[in-house]
């Protein structure tokens, strides 16, 4: 067994006093970041019935979860992931590389041809401590994302990312600028005050 840093170790004695950890267990959520969401879909009103939902690096399955409960049976959730994950009322899942054609023409499958209104990211890599090394990998991430959601997104759909601040950041925020009709940056209560994280919300893609 590896040996466990006194990082890791700080980590995971703050996820199991985590209040939201706690409260996402107690409610039967896959985990916490359901209340990123939910925070933002207060705000922004972003998931309707009706929606076809592409939710990418979905696992464990919190966000697609709860963007299944707002539809409830009206609309589509696809969730995608190169990790598996356990079947979910009202989500299909597709376990693979969305950045690879075998993937994305399951995905197209799914979709029936039609754009979807909402694309979620709420990816991140693996982290090692190192910021040299963990930041170009988040943006790395959203820019896969990015480019996705170019290509999936109807002219009146949404984006929602996870991104780190940081290297590349000023960049990714300007191109999403110049790609959307607006732009919006969201820090919700549930994401940790320490992490650099937030979330961008662009909407309406220009043409």
């Amino acid at each position: 067994m590896p040996k466990r840093t006194k990082s890791s170790g700080r980590w995971l004695a703050e996820h199991f006093s985590d209040t939201y950890v706690k409260r996402a267990q107690q409610a039967g959520w896959r985990s916490r970041a359901v209340f990123k969401l939910e925070e933002i879909q207060r705000r922004d009103h972003l998931i309707k019935r009706g929606m076809a939902i592409v939710d990418l690096g979905a696992a464990p399955g919190g966000w697609s979860q709860y963007a299944a409960k707002i539809l409830a049976g009206h609309g589509s959730v696809i969730a995608l992931d190169i990790l598996p994950m356990e079947p979910m009322a009202g989500v299909e899942i597709i376990q693979g590389d969305f950045t690879q054609e075998p993937v994305l023409e399951q995905l197209q499958q799914r979709l029936i041809g039609q754009a979807a209104d909402l694309v979620l990211s709420d990816m991140a890599p693996n982290i090692s401590g190192d910021d040299a090394i963990d930041q170009p990998r988040a943006m790395y991430l959203a820019e896969q994302a990015l480019a996705f959601a170019r290509t999936a997104l109807g002219p009146r759909g949404s984006f929602l990312v996870k991104v780190f601040q940081g290297t590349g950041f000023p960049a990714y925020l300007q191109e999403l600028r110049a790609g959307f009709h607006t732009v919006a940056t969201r820090k919700p209560k549930a994401s940790r005050a320490r992490s650099p994280e937030l979330y961008l919300l662009a909407k309406q893609p220009r043409v």
